[in-house]
């Protein structure tokens, strides 16, 4: 037996009640109802009850991955990641994730260069902001990019090395935060013939 939808009444924060047939039925995230094509009148086939299916596996993964950007920005990987983990289907994923790239709000390079400029400030070497974006699933061209974009690591290192009082213990945080140890060698050699 095919229903009817006989009303769609908007409630608060983007929901929407659904009565079929004169009877309560549902309330709906609002843009899965119009992208269903949902409408006072039309018949809830087994079609269209598909297609809001659809939509409603989409309006989660959407609402999933802004509830996780507002929290910081994030990779198109990480986002992908974490809707995999809550069990959503890859098309919904998929779709969500395209969306939010059109609407700017996913952007790898983005995420990227920011990241590593905020590393590089905080005085960490090229091998643990590369390993830093890795773990937040960061394409390797947009990582690569970041880090041609920072200062050389022999520039950032020297700056480093010059502020710090005691050399020694500057050098073994250093190698802790990620910079490569020739290039701190290279750097004390340079200092002890100067």
């Amino acid at each position: 037996m095919t229903r009817t939808v006989s009303a769609l009444r908007e409630r608060p924060r983007g929901r929407v009640d659904v009565e079929l047939d004169g009877s309560a039925w549902r309330t709906l995230p609002a843009d899965a109802v119009v992208r269903a094509g949902l409408a006072v009148g039309r018949a809830l086939d087994r079609g269209t009850a598909r297609e809001l299916a659809r939509e409603l596996r989409r309006s989660r993964a959407l609402a999933r991955a802004l509830r996780a950007l507002s929290a910081r920005d994030r990779s198109r990987g990480e986002l992908d990641s974490r809707l995999a983990e809550a069990g959503l289907p890859d098309a919904a994923r998929a779709q969500a994730l395209e969306a939010l790239e059109r609407g700017g709000l996913v952007d790898d390079a983005r995420v990227a260069a920011s990241r590593a400029s905020a590393l590089a400030r905080r005085g960490y070497g090229d091998a643990a902001i590369r390993a830093d974006l890795e773990r937040r699933l960061v394409p390797a061209e947009a990582i690569v990019s970041a880090l041609e974009s920072l200062d050389s690591e022999p520039d950032r290192a020297a700056w480093l090395l010059a502020r710090a009082p005691d050399k020694p213990a500057a050098l073994r945080r250093l190698v802790g935060r990620g910079f490569d140890r020739d290039v701190l060698d290279e750097l004390m050699q340079f200092a002890r013939e100067a």
